[in-house]
Order: C-alpha cells, then sequence, then structure tokens
C-alpha cells in the first residue's frame, strides 16, 4: 500500500513539475513572441525608413536629369566630342558599360545606366534605328493577338506578356506624348457570331489593361461603321457587314522616338556614336574576360579601343554576329522574321481610325493605319535571311494588297504603292516552334562569355523593361555601383518634357517660313497649320529651335511637295540629333523614304547641300552621299522604282 502511494506522490511531483515547465515554457514562448513581434516591426520599420530614403533618391535623381535635359536646352554634345570621350577610356578609367547596338532596346539601356549614375558608352555601326527599330507597324500595343493566343492556348506568358505591354505602352505615352497617341482601330464583323466573339476578346484587353486603358471597346452598327470608316467595304466575302468593334492602342513615330532615346541619353551623360562598329572585343590576356571593343568611326576612318567593365549586345537581328566575335562557334539565338509594310495613299483610310484585318487567308493579321498623312499597311511574318537592307519581295506585297482589298469598296492598284520595306525581328530561337509566327514575342537576357551581356527578342512596346532588366544583369556581372534604382518610368524623353498639344498654335502664330527663291531671294511664307503641327508632333517643346531656323536662316522651303518636312529640319538634326548623312535625315529623322519613296529621291539634292554646308563636306563627298542616298532608296519598293509585274492589281503598272 505504502508503495503505491510512495507512486502516487511521485507521479504528482512529476506532473506537478510537468505543468510548472509547461507553463514556463508558455510564458517563454510569450515573450519571446512579444519580443519577435517588435523585432519585427523595427525590421519593418527600418525596411521602410530605407524603402523611403531609396524612393526620395530616385525622385531626386529623376529631377535632377529632367533640370539637365532642360538646361542644355536640347542641345546634345556634339559628335567629336563623343567620339573623343570614347577614345578616353583607359583599362585605369574604364567605362561602366559599352552597349552595341543603337536601336530601341540598345539606346534603352544607353539610358537607363546613365540615369543610374553609371558611366556609360553606346556604339552603333550604322545610325540610330537604322535597322528594325525604325521598320515596324507603328503601334504601342500589347498585342490583340497574343490574348487571343494566351486565351485559346492557355498560354500563361503570352498573357504575362500581354499584360507588361500594355503597362509599358502606358509610359510610352506619358514619356514622349509629342511622339505618341491613342488610335482607335476597328475590327469589322462580317457573321453574327464574330460580334459577341470580338466584343468579349476585345472587353478581356480592356480588362488586361486596368488602370492603363486608353478608352473602353465599344460596338457600332453597320451604319456607325461606314460612317467612321467610309472606305469600309459593305459586303465581304459574300456577306454583308453586320457592324465593327472598335477599340483603342498606342501609335507613334518609331525612328524619331529611337532618336529621342539616344540624345535623351546623351544629355543624360552617356557617349553615343552612331555610325561607329565594333569590330572586335578587347580581352584579359590571363582571365579572358571580356574589357571592351575595338570601335572603328566610319565618319572619320578612326580606329580606337573601348574599355569597359561589361559590355551589353544589344545587336537585334544581328546579335549572334556579336555573340561570334566574343567566342567562335556560339549557338545561334537569333530566328530571323521578316515583317514587310506598304505606304498608301491617305484616302484609303481615313484620318484617326485604322483597321485590323483579323484573320487573313492564311491565318495571319493585318493593319490598315492612318500614319504622318498616309496609310500603312501590313504586316507579314516569315521567315528571312538577316542582312543590314532588307528588301520586300513581290509576294509579300501582293499578299498585303490582297488582305486589304478584300475589306475595301475601292479597288486597290499597285500604282498607289508609295513605299514598301521590310524589317527583320530578332526573335529569340524556340526549337520547338512550327514557324515564326508561333515564337513568342517574349525577350531574353543572359549573360556570357565572360564580361558580355546580351539581350534581344521582344518588341518595340517593352524596349524599357528589356533595357532595365539588361542594365539590372550587367550591374551584376561587373559588380557595378549605380548612384540609385531605374528611374525610365517616369522620365520624360527629350521634348515631351511640359509638352502642350496646342503648342502648333503658338507656332503658327509667331513664326513665318523664309524661303529662298532660285535667285537668291528671300521670300516669306505662312507657317501654315500643317507645319506647325509636323514640328509640334515631332520635335515636341523644342519645335520652335526649328521655326527659328526657318524663320531666322532662309530655310523655310519645303523639300517635297505635300509634305510638311522643313529644309530648316536637315540643319536642325545635323546640329542636335547627330544627323550625319543624307540617309539619316530621309529615313529616320523625317520619315520621308518610308511616306514616298520617290518624293524622298527628289529631295535628295537638297537635304544634301544643306547637311554640306553644316558639316563642311567637299564636292567628293556630297556626290557619294548622293550615290549612296539612291542606292538606299532603291531598297524600297514603290510604283515609279520597277522591278516586277504586278499581274493581278493592275497589269500595265509595275513595283
Amino acid at each position: 500500500m505504502f508503495g503505491r502511494v510512495a507512486k502516487l506522490l511521485v507521479g504528482a511531483s512529476v506532473a506537478t513539475g510537468a505543468v510548472g515547465c509547461i507553463a514556463t515554457a508558455s510564458n517563454l514562448n510569450t515573450d519571446i513572441s512579444s519580443r519577435a513581434y517588435a523585432d519585427g516591426e523595427k525590421q519593418n520599420g527600418l525596411l521602410h525608413t530605407i524603402s523611403s530614403v531609396l524612393q526620395s533618391r530616385d525622385k531626386q535623381a529623376l529631377e535632377a536629369v529632367k533640370q539637365r535635359i532642360l538646361m542644355t536646352d536640347g542641345h546634345v554634345p556634339p559628335r567629336l566630342v563623343q567620339q573623343a570621350a570614347l577614345c578616353g577610356s583607359s583599362t585605369a578609367s574604364p567605362f561602366d558599360i559599352l552597349v552595341i547596338g543603337g536601336g530601341a532596346t540598345g539606346c534603352g539601356v544607353a539610358l537607363d545606366a546613365a540615369t543610374r549614375g553609371l558611366r556609360v558608352a553606346l556604339v552603333e555601326r550604322d545610325d540610330f534605328a537604322s535597322g528594325t527599330s525604325s521598320r515596324s507597324t507603328k503601334l504601342v500595343h500589347g498585342g490583340v493577338r497574343y490574348l487571343e493566343k494566351a486565351v485559346f492556348h492557355l498560354d500563361v506568358g503570352q498573357l504575362k506578356l500581354v499584360f507588361h505591354a500594355l503597362e509599358e505602352r502606358a509610359h510610352m505615352l506619358r514619356n514622349a506624348p509629342h511622339l505618341c497617341s491613342a488610335l482607335p482601330t476597328m475590327t469589322p464583323c462580317y457573321e453574327y457570331w464574330e460580334i459577341p466573339y470580338f466584343w468579349a476578346g476585345l472587353k478581356l484587353y480592356d480588362l488586361v489593361a486596368g488602370r492603363h486603358l486608353l478608352h473602353l471597346s465599344r460596338f457600332y452598327s453597320a451604319n456607325e461603321s461606314k460612317a467612321l470608316f467610309p472606305t469600309l467595304a459593305e459586303d465581304g466575302h459574300g456577306k454583308s457587314l453586320k457592324g465593327a468593334v472598335v477599340y483603342y492602342d498606342g501609335q507613334f513615330n518609331d525612328s524619331r522616338f529611337n532618336v529621342a532615346l539616344a540624345c535623351t541619353a546623351a544629355l543624360a551623360g552617356a557617349a553615343v556614336l552612331n555610325h561607329a562598329e565594333a569590330i572586335a572585343f578587347n580581352k584579359d590576356e590571363f582571365t579572358d574576360r571580356i574589357t571592351g571593343a575595338r570601335v572603328h568611326d566610319h565618319v572619320t576612318g578612326k580606329e580606337f579601343n573601348v574599355h569597359a567593365k561589361v559590355v551589353v549586345n544589344a545587336g537585334g537581328p544581328f546579335c549572334d554576329d556579336v555573340l561570334q566575335l566574343a567566342e567562335k562557334g556560339a549557338t545561334p539565338i537569333i530566328s530571323p522574321s521578316s515583317g514587310v509594310h506598304i505606304v498608301l495613299p491617305d484616302y484609303y483610310s481615313p484620318q484617326g481610325m485604322g483597321l485590323i484585318v483579323p484573320k487573313t487567308k492564311d491565318g495571319r493579321v493585318v493593319f490598315l493605319l492612318p500614319w504622318l498623312g498616309r496609310t500603312v499597311a501590313g504586316t507579314t511574318d516569315s521567315s528571312t535571311s538577316i542582312t543590314m537592307l532588307p528588301e520586300p519581295h513581290e509576294e509579300e506585297i501582293e499578299f498585303i494588297l490582297d488582305a486589304i482589298s478584300d475589306y475595301l469598296c475601292v479597288k486597290v492598284h499597285c500604282s498607289d504603292v508609295l513605299s514598301a520595306w521590310s524589317g527583320i525581328r530578332p526573335l529569340a530561337s524556340d526549337p520547338g516552334a512550327k514557324d515564326t509566327a508561333s515564337i513568342s514575342r517574349d525577350h531574353v537576357v543572359f549573360a556570357g562569355p565572360d564580361g558580355l551581356v546580351t539581350i534581344t527578342g521582344g518588341k518595340w512596346t517593352t524596349y524599357r523593361s528589356m533595357a532595365q532588366d539588361a542594365v539590372d544583369i550587367a550591374i551584376k556581372e561587373g559588380g557595378l555601383s549605380p548612384a540609385n534604382n531605374c528611374i525610365t518610368k517616369e522620365l520624360p524623353l527629350i521634348g515631351g518634357e511640359d509638352w502642350d498639344p496646342a503648342s502648333f498654335v503658338n507656332i503658327a502664330q509667331q513664326y513665318v517660313r523664309m524661303k529662298r527663291t532660285y535667285g537668291g531671294k528671300l521670300v516669306p511664307g505662312a507657317m501654315d497649320t500643317t507645319v506647325a503641327k509636323h514640328l509640334a508632333h515631332s520635335y515636341g517643346s523644342f519645335a520652335q529651335q526649328v521655326a527659328t531656323i526657318a524663320q531666322n536662316e532662309g530655310l523655310g522651303k519645303r523639300l517635297a511637295h505635300g509634305f510638311p518636312f522643313l529644309e530648316a529640319e536637315v540643319a536642325y538634326c545635323a546640329r542636335n540629333e547627330y544627323c550625319v548623312s543624307a540617309v539619316d535625315f530621309l529615313a529616320r529623322r523625317s520619315r520621308l523614304a518610308f511616306l514616298d519613296t520617290d518624293a524622298a529621291g527628289k529631295a535628295v539634292l537638297q537635304v544634301v547641300e544643306i547637311l554640306a554646308a553644316e558639316h563642311g563636306w567637299s564636292k567628293s563627298r556630297k556626290k557619294a552621299e548622293i550615290v549612296k542616298a539612291k542606292d538606299f532608296l532603291r531598297t524600297f519598293k514603290s510604283s515609279q522604282n520597277a522591278h516586277s509585274g504586278d499581274v493581278k492589281h493592275k497589269p500595265s503598272v509595275t513595283y
């Protein structure tokens, strides 16, 4: 019995001790939790403080760049100064980043890095936007076609791309309002089932845009659709028009946007040099790490080394060529795709309303859009070879003409083709893709070989975020120390700060165009509304500088009949936009070569004479420029620079 009592007492003692331990542990846990909570609050407070400091630092950096642009009045450092900056680098004082490629992505990288306080250089073997970046469909868009693919193929990647592109669309329209605008685009319905199908799809597009929505899409009856788009066919494929769904996307002047990126980067401190080619990489003799590049300046003929901690390969379709320079036998990553566009007279489309052919005979999408007083139609999507000056093929032009003729009530003649060009999309390779149309438009960025970062793929609209990703990786690759985070989301491009859409009125009211006659006499001409609007939308808040040149230097004459481009623009671009050749101006500073190839050909002599005066060219240089410009324009197709016959649309007229 005593044994049982002893056991009970021992058990009670153990239980009591256990309860005490549990109570002690509970109190301890409570104390620890309280301390952890307090520590967490302190940590959150610290993180909030750090975040506030970083945001304040980024805002200060943004304001500093804005002020720098305003203080320079848009005057970029001269080309020779930029070349001297590149030559001045050394192993002891290298650039942080050297960018190879002056397209949208390359110039975006230079701008991003420079505005983070990094020391940046950029070289482009031709001109800024000389490749794919000047040959787009001129749309700033998320991609309704990509959204359709995302839905039907349950492709999360495509859906993310649309979300992302629509956000980037908002940044582009806000940061360069003079170069970008919203454009309503009509999707015609010739079957009753198409009405709910397109309406639902485009409402989903609105939903995906969220707070970045431009305007709500809406349905219009057949009569309303004809009133909005008079050349729209009432009967298509033997069926009557049932109505149309109109949605909104962005439109822009692609090459001028690209040039604005380059100039803004230069004003932010980057040393940018067009017509300068990276012909070889420099490497550390012990580690084999890339430490810069050997550069050949095609303007001066000079060769020099540019030293950099990291090199960014933004060569677009030529990324593989740059990779081959870095490493012989490097695996190709580009699947080149040809995109052909044609330009037609303005009467094919009303001003301020585009048209989308939702599905062509082979399943593609074709746009018919008003652009700079003309109509641009395209595009194609087919495999191609890579070349510096791609040319459109007859069958591609024929395809576009066929596609739009089915949706228009007017006859489509090849004699109306004012210009036709081809651009090469640098699509990132996908071994599983059936064709280039099925390859994702998302971008790829990677490091390697040592010292090199490559960025490719993507689309024009996402250039900014592509650049941000490339700079982020370059910073890690080079162990760089930026002064602040990326600020390009909120950074207006040159001409975009405080731009007023009504600024053209002041230009029309306050300036005259002084035109020089063949006898040398100066005659005043009106700064008409068309010219004033063109200047305001091309040069933004610096348009008055161009108007001043037209008035004070006798360069107010138009370069081509029926177009608003002035002689003064040639002088302005030579002084402030790194325009060093006739092709630079005709193709990328103005868009005359793209709008009307024959008109551009007639303007070559005027452009060369003005550039010769600005740059001090010799007679032999002027002759060479004329030949080069004529050769370039021959790569564009029009109804006048004949190459091949057109059987279907007009037998007696050739391209």
